[in-house]
């Protein structure tokens, strides 16, 4: 009797579970760019033992230098001098440019007609691919625009678009000649992008007429023209026509993208300006949902660094993938891995313009099946809210391209985790749940793809040079399984600087330095388990004190979604006359 062949999809490597924990398949493993646990073991030890000496040879490994740095490293947290504040530099001395490293090196290459950009529109007609080399031309000549319009290195340049592949271009035109653009969320509001733009003081604003959200259009340039009223330091504005809405153009200071990029004065090549490693590369600024929104400054060597080598060593990233970030540009996990880690590694990088849901629920799961995405990289917030749509909508489509899945953001709950592994990855996929945060510039505790066991819920552990304390108020360590703050005791390439006109750096060393001197203090709650598995518990904030019991409003979620029934939940505290707070518990139940 001839044997029956198993279905394709059976014959991938399945993820292994041993008491609760998951195993990258060995085939993985083998062939990963780190190769198992007891590597990544033995590179983690070097990095925190030998810094200055990994770090050197990761930098001379996958950046490119105009000219070689002096000194890898020098710092001191609890340093105050004239600054006063820590201090912390990497690659003193050395010479380089962003933009170079993500295109023009990859044109020696046979990476030049390789995919850099795959874009899909909110309209599902509506899909560009950018090479390597069409992205240089695009990118040569807006940079060549700036240029004529006076913008020049340390110039500010605010960034107000969608995601379309002209953010991108714009963001590396910046980085080309040496100017620090400030990308705003385009869903702000007027009030949110004036005090960004006032804070930058920037030159420039690059936006479009409008953008499609959810199947209706919002128009960017309307706030644009609301918000200069109160920002004098703006001289130009450079539209992109996106949408064809009508809009007002002032003569003498807006200018259609279609028609700079079409003069003959800006067309060939524009030469990267050489910027040093402690050069500002962008500012982005926190959401503000604690005071005044904070414009975190990013600098150019160590930041580029620690985003290429995180982007291939988490994904195990293979020159074949094809890598899917779900975020939006506007934060800093859309700078970092949607633009300068995959493009650094001359990866091709997908971008979605609208949201999960429209014109159906299946829109992600379509995406992946009609591109063939290998790595995808989105939000436990969307998991959830997919999950509670039923498992109907992604089974009708072929997932079997995914190999590795990745969650950013937040923490992600069991149930969430266990749902993308069956439901997403059909128990094939490698997970890594990722944590960091807008001022350390990459991630920070993570599993890696192809070398660290995971387990549903959990951070798993520290990336490389990564040295993470939970400590408790007094700054004592906790016990296993205690909740405490999570503390960063060395620094690592891609740690933010300073914050945009904060005076001698005063507000750094108050928020981020006074807690526990000497330490950096990440606000989120932390655990570790029996096996050193680090668990995120939100923020340090999120705690409710209820007749003296500290409860983490993290957990209480996480115990309302273990519930069948249950798809999302939200936990918040409210005064009580006895008991100090109460709880309230708002849950949304699947379909």
């Amino acid at each position: 009797m001839e044997t029956e062949k198993l279905p394709i999809e059976d014959k991938r490597p399945f993820v292994k579970e041993t008491n609760g924990m998951f195993h990258p398949p060995e085939e993985l493993s083998r062939r990963g760019y780190i190769k198992g646990f007891a590597e990544y073991r033995r590179m983690y030890q070097e990095s925190i033992e030998r810094p200055e000496e990994f770090w050197g040879r990761q930098a001379e490994e996958h950046i490119s230098w105009y000219r070689k740095w002096d000194k890898v490293l020098e710092w001191d947290f609890s340093r105050i001098g004239e600054i006063d504040a820590p201090f912390v530099q990497w690659f003193i001395g050395g010479k380089l440019n962003v933009s170079h490293n993500c295109l023009d090196r990859h044109l020696t290459t046979w990476r030049r007609n390789k995919a850099a950009i795959i874009w899909q529109g909110e309209d599902e007609s509506q899909k560009r691919t950018l090479t390597y080399q069409q992205l240089h031309s695009e990118v040569n000549k807006f940079a060549n625009v700036l240029r004529k319009h006076g913008i020049r290195k340390g110039d500010r340049v605010t960034i107000f678009m969608p995601m379309i592949p002209e953010l991108p271009i714009a963001m590396l035109a910046c980085t080309r000649i040496g100017a620090i653009h400030s990308v705003v969320f385009s869903a702000f509001s007027t009030q949110a992008l004036t005090s960004r733009v006032q804070d930058s003081q920037s030159k420039a604003i690059i936006t479009t007429d409008a953008s499609f959200h959810g199947g209706r259009a919002v128009e960017l340039k309307k706030k644009v023209d609301e918000a200069l009223g109160d920002c004098p330091s703006v001289e130009t504005v450079i539209v992109y026509k996106r949408a064809g809405v009508p809009i007002d153009m002032q003569p003498g200071r807006d200018f259609w993208w279609h028609e700079e990029m079409a003069a003959e004065d800006v067309k060939g090549f524009c030469e990267p300006e050489v910027m040093d490693a402690e050069d500002p590369l962008f500012i982005l600024y926190t959401s503000g949902t604690t005071g005044k929104p904070k414009g975190i400054v990013h600098t150019t060597g160590g930041y580029l660094l620690h985003v290429t080598l995180s982007f291939k060593a988490i994904f195990d990233y293979k020159d074949e993938d094809i890598f899917w970030c779900s975020a939006d540009i506007g934060w800093v996990t859309g700078h970092s891995y949607i633009v300068y880690g995959p493009l650094a590694n001359g990866a091709t990088s997908m971008m979605f313009e609208s949201i999960p849901t429209f014109p159906e629920p299946d829109r992600f799961w379509k995406i992946i099946e009609d591109y063939k995405v290998n790595i995808f990289y989105t939000a436990p917030t969307a998991l959830r809210a997919l999950m509670r749509l039923g498992d109907d909508w992604p089974n009708k489509h072929d997932l079997t391209s995914l190999r590795v899945l990745g969650t950013v953001g937040e923490p992600i709950n069991p149930e969430a985790w266990l749902w993308y592994h069956r439901t997403i990855g059909k128990e094939r996929c490698v997970i890594v749940d990722t944590w960091w945060q807008t001022e350390t510039g990459g991630v920070l505790i993570t599993p890696l793809a192809s070398a660290i066991p995971t387990k549903p819920g959990s951070a798993s552990a520290p990336f490389f040079g990564v040295v993470p304390e939970v400590v408790r108020a007094d700054g004592t360590p906790t016990e296993e399984d205690e909740a405490g703050s999570l503390v960063l005791t060395r620094p690592w390439p891609g740690m933010f600087r300073h914050m945009n006109n904060d005076v001698k750096n005063q507000l750094v060393k108050q928020v981020y330095f006074s807690t526990f001197p000497g330490k950096y203090y990440t606000g989120d709650a932390c655990k570790v388990d029996e096996d050193g598995f680090l668990w995120l518990m939100g923020r340090n904030d999120d705690v409710i004190n209820v007749s003296g019991h500290r409860l983490s409003t993290a957990e209480i979620e996480h115990a309302l979604v273990g519930h069948h029934a249950v798809a999302e939940a939200a936990v918040v505290g409210f005064p009580h006359e006895v008991k100090g707070q109460g709880i309230y518990c708002y849950v949304t139940l699947r379909q």
